[in-house]
């Protein structure tokens, strides 16, 4: 496959990525009526302009964008990791009881044991980051 394809391709994959996670954050809260603590919200801050930015530079084929998209990607995925830890690490379990209304350390689901909101958000910003890695790869060897 050339690159130029596998650029695009990665890049819409990564808007598609972002899509589905934000379509998921907002069933989960809208339909579902889980009210998000405040370390979802602050993935949810860095998760929904990424379907603009990711939309646009797929759009325009403007691959200079994976860098900026890259770094909310980036923080994103470590504020999930941090969360994800709060609510499946007891030592660090009561981290999460000082979140705000919600605290952080509730498991509003937790399917197969360990598959929680902020393991999915973790999921979608660590393939949305290795597929932009994958982007600017193949940018800088063009």
């Amino acid at each position: 496959m050339k690159r130029q394809q596998v650029m695009e391709q990665s890049m819409f994959a990564a808007w598609g990525v972002s899509l589905i996670a934000t379509a998921g954050s907002l069933f989960f809260s809208e339909v579902l009526k889980y009210i998000p603590c405040d370390l979802c919200w602050y993935q949810r801050i860095l998760m929904y302009p990424l379907i603009i930015l990711l939309g646009v530079a797929s759009a325009k084929k403007d691959y200079k964008m994976s860098s900026y998209a890259l770094i909310l990607s980036l923080i994103g995925g470590c504020i999930s990791l941090y969360h994800y830890l709060i609510q499946k690490v007891p030592a660090l379990h009561e981290l999460g009881n000082a979140c705000g209304i919600v605290p952080c350390n509730t498991d509003y689901i937790n399917w197969f044991g360990f598959i929680t909101i902020p393991f999915l958000a973790l999921v979608a910003f660590t393939l949305i980051s290795i597929l932009l890695f994958i982007v600017m790869k193949n940018a800088k060897e063009i």
